[in-house]
């Protein structure tokens, strides 16, 4: 219940607003279907808003959205005061028991201690609330209805599914209008929809929800990125792995992610022999049975073992979304074993990798959020101040390189603090996009040592980092950052080749065929058809650079070449082919 502990009571003027709507929602849903349990109706920041769930007896979709926001516009002209009472809760749990609202008694009988219980009246809508709120309904006048989607009841699959309604609210119109009118920019940009007007991923339920297909174009983008990450990785001094994408079920028992991040794990393959496997959700157990593969000298040390690592976690279908949240996605994952001496410097140096992958790739808009554990001691690892030492470490790190960032209480790993780089989507919508975590558990838990310079047998610490993130992840925010007009580095098709007529075509083959022994990536557009045609459907496909060739083209060998901001020059076959080689090599933007 929101208003017994999912959100922080708050009384930001925006915020009160949107609550007082999403209670404006819940009385005129309550109203056009009687019958209806209301359970809880929170503001919401991103993205800005609210929301409210509804067990209806019967499902809706948008189309029935104008109908509910109606009878809203009409009860906001109807003035309506918003009325605080606190009642006895013998009293409010007959209220709510006449209504028939058994979401509200659950959460009186599990939220509200005491005997007073705190309501909000909106004329004939009671609600279990503790505001602020404004003062009328007529103080409601910028708002609209957005969505419907399922949203189990209290987070819990096992509980009853709700339906619930999305709507953003704002002070005055012109900010609504400024808000939708950014959305509609924003859905231009959506991954989901790009990825299929570009045929760069597939979802397909024979396959399953949340597996994405890579398509040619998308592969070939990812394959990219990939070699980039990983020849930066190599110069910086990391040793690349592959390991397998299952293992016993006994090593991440070792590991504590077993029992302590159970819900995302799939339910182990159990086979007649009593063997027990299981699709792993991380590669932290397996880099660490690489390191105990030979005993390690503090010379060895650090050791930076890297891979791009398929993972297996069970998302519930409900939050699947595109590239976002799937089930089967590739971490550029590490796991750097250090001394404690070292920790710092390590940290610092997934810092810095981090932000060069995010220089590179064009992610320029983001935050620091040191996560951290709160005091529901069963949810962790380790001591406190094993925990206090590592957090600090964290925010050294982070003060040394004169970063600056927010502190996630409650948001750590189990194992231990990290590091998360937040970053937005094109709905500023925001996701964890790169981490840095230490971990003192796991080598403790794997009895990982190391030999001193003394000759002793000291613990080794860990450092977990993905530094450009998961790649479905990361091509998903690319794909929005650069509306598909990806860098020509990037993009599947760099040159498209246009030969005016057929009697061209030899001379087209020849242009691609010097593009291609530059390493580019070449297509020659020889289908009969016009050639503006060809022009504006490579424009769609926001290719880099078409080489438009004619017979003065061929007499000069030469290319007319035409941008995606439609600009046009006459150049130098050679010249054209140095330009864009350039370009690529050196990773421009």
């Amino acid at each position: 219940m929101p208003e017994f502990g999912d959100h922080e009571a708050t009384d930001d003027p925006l915020q009160v607003l949107r609550h007082s709507t999403a209670h404006l929602l819940a009385a005129a849903v309550t109203e056009l279907y009687p019958g209806a349990k209301y359970a809880i109706g929170p503001p919401i920041e991103n993205p800005p808003g609210f929301y409210y769930d509804f067990d209806l007896g019967k499902p809706i979709n948008e189309a029935d959205l104008p109908a509910i926001e109606s009878r809203m516009r009409r009860l906001a002209q109807a003035d309506l005061p918003f009325v605080h009472e606190t009642l006895p809760r013998e009293q409010a749990i007959e209220e709510f028991r006449k209504r028939g609202q058994d979401y509200k008694l659950e959460l009186i009988a599990d939220k509200v201690e005491g005997n007073g219980v705190s309501v909000y009246r909106t004329g004939d809508f009671l609600d279990l609330c503790l505001g602020p709120h404004v003062k009328s309904t007529r103080d409601l006048k910028a708002f609209k209805l957005q969505r419907v989607s399922g949203a189990y009841w209290r987070g819990d699959e096992k509980k009853p599914q709700l339906t619930r309604i999305y709507g953003t609210a704002w002070q005055t119109q012109k900010e609504l209008d400024d808000y939708l009118k950014f959305l509609e920019e924003a859905e231009k940009r959506d991954h989901k929809k790009l990825g299929k007007d570009l045929k760069l991923f597939l979802v397909d339920d024979r396959v399953g929800p949340g597996l994405p297909m890579w398509l040619p174009d998308g592969a070939t983008i990812r394959r990219e990125i990939e070699r980039f990450i990983v020849d930066e990785e190599i110069a910086r001094g990391y040793k690349h792995v592959r390991t397998p994408d299952v293992a016993r079920l006994d090593l991440y028992r070792q590991s504590g992610h077993a029992k302590l991040y159970a819900d995302y794990m799939y339910p182990p393959m159990k086979f007649e022999d009593g063997e027990e496997l299981e699709l792993r959700p991380v590669a932290c157990p397996h880099h660490i049975v690489i390191y105990q593969s030979e005993l390690r000298s503090y010379r060895d040390l650090p050791l930076r073992l890297a891979e791009l690592a398929g993972y297996w976690r069970y998302e519930r279908s409900g939050v699947l979304a595109g590239l976002n949240r799937v089930r089967h996605f590739t971490l550029n994952d590490a796991h750097v074993f250090c001394t404690p001496e070292q920790l710092i410097e390590e940290v610092k140096g997934a810092i810095e990798l981090a932000l060069y992958f995010s220089k590179v790739l064009g992610i320029d808009e983001f935050y620091y959020e040191v996560a951290t554990r709160d005091d529901v001691k069963e949810k962790w690892l380790g001591t406190v101040e094993q925990w206090e030492e590592a957090q600090a470490d964290l925010m050294e790190a982070l003060e040394s390189m004169g970063q600056t960032y927010k502190v996630g209480v409650g948001n750590a790993a189990f194992y231990g603090p990290k590091i998360d780089f937040q970053v937005y989507d094109a709905h500023r919508r925001e996701f964890t996009n790169s981490t840095v975590q230490i971990d003192f558990q796991l080598p403790q838990r794997f009895d990982l040592e190391y030999v001193a310079e003394d000759g002793t047998r000291k613990r080794p610490v860990m450092v977990h980092r993905g530094a450009a993130g998961s790649m479905e992840r990361l091509f998903s925010y690319l794909i929005e950052r650069y509306a598909g007009a990806f860098p020509t580095w990037l993009h599947p098709t760099q040159v498209v080749v246009i030969p005016i007529t057929d009697a061209h075509h030899e001379y087209a083959t020849e242009v691609a065929s010097r593009l291609r022994a530059a390493r580019l990536r070449v297509e020659i557009d020889g289908r009969p058809e016009k050639m503006q045609k060809k022009i504006r459907e490579a424009h769609s496909r926001k290719v880099p650079y078409m080489a438009i060739v004619g017979q003065r083209e061929a007499d000069a060998e030469q290319v007319n070449v035409r941008d995606r901001q439609n600009r046009e020059v006459a150049t130098p076959l050679e010249t054209f082919v140095s330009m864009v080689a350039a370009e690529v090599a050196e990773r421009r933007r």
